[in-house]
């Protein structure tokens, strides 16, 4: 019924809530159990008083025992509080496996501390002597036992004790740098191969331990090694599941030296393992079982072979149940795995994302800068109009109303009144110079006794307002100069930081399917990197064998181009990069248009050195730009003049400034930089290869010309020249251009050359319509050859002309249709 809960809807609701809780309780009771075990294991330190128990009972050639005192003495250096438990554990390790090493485990603990008490004395860093101190513990320790025990000291046993000693001072070395890796819970750093080393040196050691335990006719320490063998050729693979097994057997024979097949058996073992790693863990156990079969037969013969494969089926069954977390864990700090893969672009994508960020707030910082010099601009430009009035009506009433007896009327009685007339006043001289409107004279004739004397005090006043003003005007111009180019470097850090925020993407399903492609058709390719896959945006390194016939050009670049289904060139390749013969190629998408550009230039009367100076600039964006600059004057001194805009322009277009910033930067730097009247035109184009879009920006220039087909287009735009004054807007001037279109920029000396001709751009455009040829360097000389013709053969000013002409980007070569391959799927452009 509508509005009622029944019972079969209670009942299911109730047991969902039972069952939630109980799985609360049971997450919270996990997690509490993991708690205490890790406290137990680590902060207790159970661990550490395992593994001093197992090295108190592992013994080498059944009578020395070398892991005692290191043991001891690493804890006691690295974890002092932890060194009682240390000692407490190898003396019951030792007197469950020989009663009479006890005294040995405490005379050279004490040796040891005595020894270290006295060199702390003299040495400032005594960890470094401290596998030193150990060998004269040890060596002190084991001789005088022997004398206590024999009376005398034998040859065989001065050699044992050093052998002993010797020992110990190797295992010092090792278990500094293997013991930290069982008191810590946490390894923030990837094992180096040394330490990696230690540790299974130190897990050997522990097994050795565990020499005389027997289940049901199985060796413990057999089980565990073949345990360790397995794991680590799991996790690491063949390399280091051999090395795990050769360290591991060689400790464990020396520890017993009927075990000494054990060494090839665990090697085996090892190398089988990770060989077939890819097939899991059953994989892996089956490579452990197949070295267990073909090296048991030669180590303990067919009696003992059954034994023999219990063991490594014991090794199998510990290691099948072992959790994925725990091979997860321990494959992240080996180098070479997936894991450690991971986990290390795991920290370079936390660098690269701290650096983004702090990329991002100095963009932050900057756009703040500039909101704050835009807003106080604005509010000062609002508050300093009326602070400028009433200082200078202050500095007047001064000079003449302090000393008028009439002070009271005008300025308590009739405030308003006195104010108002007296900014009319101070309106009126500012426009005209000085107070000349007769109806205000005769108004303040008749309202002030002072009349005369406040006139000529507000006209002298003026031209010190008025320079003030002048002053503040630049002084806010400025401001918003400086707001822009802040606006525009947090602009460009922001786009940085957006870079570097895009990782780079693995692509090895697609690198190989490259490698197969090419390597079918007999091609020499080393390695392929792809680092970016965007449609139009591919950026693809190779190396290949060096070849003197282009085959970079020629082969693969097609071949590319018809697996990526996009037109792919070469844009660089280096044949010193590789010392092996090979060189290092670059592909990328090649843009949709291209341009050519010719140049035709003559300095004044023939001479050799031109005032004007022309740059065409390849910026990464995309874009190409192409700008003349006009210095004031010929000569030496216009050239370096026009030269350096070109190159300041240049640097701040490719470092990302936008176009209108950077040339208001180029501006200011000029404005500032010299008194003299020394000023240079800019004509600017910003062509897009992309979709062949245009800006123009046209700086004290004259107006440029496209010719599309049989028609002439102007393009013009006014503004002052550069260096003239400080604060100017920029007009852009935007324009589609087609492929074949030519775009025309010619300097003044051009457009002005014929002095008999009255409409100039008419003029222009018929000698660019009759023009034939489209070849962008044969346009430049004809114009030019017709501009020196009308001109008489005279060359009356510096004359440059930069030609460009838009083109569909054709391929070279056809793209290679590979019948084989698989077409790669490419991500969409952002």
């Amino acid at each position: 019924m509508k509005g009622k809960v029944t019972k079969d809807v209670i009942e299911p609701m109730r047991d969902w809530l039972y069952m939630d809780r109980f799985f609360s309780i049971v997450t919270a009771m996990s997690d509490k159990a993991k708690h205490r075990i890790d406290w137990l294991l680590f902060q207790w330190g159970l661990l550490l008083f395992i593994v001093g128990f197992l090295l108190g009972r592992a013994m080498i050639l059944s009578e020395i025992t070398p892991f005692i005192l290191p043991f001891v003495a690493v804890v006691y250096v690295l974890k002092k509080e932890k060194v009682g438990m240390a000692a407490l554990a190898v003396l019951l390790g030792a007197l469950t496996s020989v009663i009479h090493n006890g005294w040995f485990v405490v005379l050279s603990i004490f040796f040891f501390l005595l020894i270290y008490k006295a060199a702390s004395a003299f040495l400032e860093e005594s960890t470094k002597s401290l596998p030193y101190i150990v060998f004269l513990g040890s060596i002190s320790a084991r001789l005088f036992i022997t004398y206590i025990a024999v009376g005398d000291i034998t040859g065989y046993s001065w050699m044992m004790a050093t052998v002993e000693a010797g020992l110990s001072f190797i295992l010092t070395m090792i278990f500094l740098q293997s013991i930290p890796l069982l008191t810590s819970k946490k390894i923030h750093q990837p094992l180096k191969n040394e330490e990696m080393v230690c540790l299974i040196i130190l897990l050997a050691s522990v097994m050795t331990g565990t020499i005389g335990w027997m289940i049901y006719d199985m060796t413990v320490e057999h089980i565990l090694a073949r345990y360790l063998v397995v794991l680590f050729a799991f996790v690491a693979g063949a390399a280091i599941g051999s090395t795990v097994g050769v360290v591991t057997g060689l400790i464990l024979s020396l520890a017993s030296v009927a075990s000494l097949y054990q060494m090839s058996l665990l090697a085996f073992a090892g190398l089988l393992g990770g060989l077939l790693k890819e097939g899991k863990k059953v994989g892996v156990s089956i490579g452990l079982l197949i070295g267990t079969l073909l090296i048991g037969l030669y180590g303990e013969g067919g009696g003992q072979i059954s034994i023999t494969i219990a063991e490594t089926m014991v090794a199998i069954l510990l290691f099948i149940i072992t959790p994925k977390s725990w091979t997860t864990k321990l494959a992240r700090f080996i180098p070479g795995t997936v894991e450690h893969s991971k986990e290390q672009q795991q920290y370079l994508r936390k660098i690269r994302d701290i650096t983004a960020g702090r990329v991002e707030q100095f963009s932050h910082l900057f756009h703040t800068l500039s909101d704050s010099f835009s807003a106080n601009g604005i509010h000062v430009e609002t508050d300093e109009k009326d602070k400028e009035v009433d200082y200078f009506l202050s500095n007047v009433t001064e000079k003449t109303c302090q000393t008028c007896f009439k002070k009271e009327r005008c300025w308590v009685q009739n405030f308003q009144k006195t104010y108002d007339s007296m900014q009319n006043l101070m309106v009126d001289a500012e426009k005209s110079g000085g107070v000349q409107n007769p109806s205000l004279l005769i108004e303040w004739k008749k309202y002030c006794v002072k009349h005369d004397k406040v006139v000529t005090a507000i006209q002298q006043e003026i031209g010190q307002f008025q320079a003030h003003k002048k002053l503040r005007k630049q002084v806010l111009e400025s401001r918003k100069l400086v707001a822009d180019q802040l606006l525009g470097v947090s602009r460009v850090m922001g786009d940085f930081a957006k870079e570097i925020q895009k990782e780079k993407e693995a692509h090895y399903m697609q690198e190989e399917q490259m490698l197969d492609a090419l390597r079918g058709v007999g091609l020499e390719v080393g390695h392929i990197d792809i680092y970016r896959l965007e449609e139009g945006n591919i950026e693809i390194e190779m190396s290949i064998a060096q070849g003197h016939h282009g085959q970079a050009e020629k082969i693969i670049a097609p071949m590319l181009s018809d697996i990526l289904r996009e037109t792919i060139i070469v844009k660089s390749e280096d044949n010193q990069f590789y010392p092996n013969g090979y060189s290092h190629v670059s592909f990328g998408s090649a843009k949709k248009y291209v341009v050519d550009v010719g140049v035709a230039n003559v300095a004044k009367g023939g001479g050799w050195i031109s005032g004007d100076s022309y740059s065409t600039i390849e910026l990464g964006s995309g874009k190409h730009a192409v700008a003349i600059s006009d210095g004031m004057g010929n000569g030496e001194r216009a050239h370096l003049e026009s030269n350096e805009t070109l190159q300041l322009l240049q640097k701040i277009l490719q470092s990302g400034i936008e176009e209108t910033v950077a040339i208001k930067s180029v501006n200011s730097v000029l404005s500032l930089r010299t008194t003299d009247e020394i000023f240079s035109t800019l004509d600017l184009a910003m062509i897009d290869l992309q979709d062949a879009s245009a800006k123009f920006l046209k700086i004290g220039s004259i107006p440029s010309f496209i010719k599309r087909g049989s028609s002439v287009l102007k393009i013009e735009a006014s503004n002052l020249p550069m260096g003239m004054i400080q604060e100017f807007d920029v007009d852009v001037v935007s324009e589609q251009l087609k492929p074949g279109d030519l775009l025309i920029m010619i300097s003044d000396g051009i457009f002005d050359a014929p002095k008999h001709v009255e409409n100039k751009e008419l003029w222009m455009k018929r000698i660019i319509s009759e023009i034939d040829t489209e070849n962008p360097q044969e346009v430049a000389d004809t114009i030019l050859e017709r501009v020196i013709r009308s001109s008489s053969n005279v060359i009356g000013d510096d004359m440059t002309i930069v030609v460009t002409k838009v083109k569909r980007n054709t391929p070279k070569w056809a793209a290679i249709p590979m019948y084989k391959s698989t077409k790669i799927v490419k991500k969409k452009a952002q």
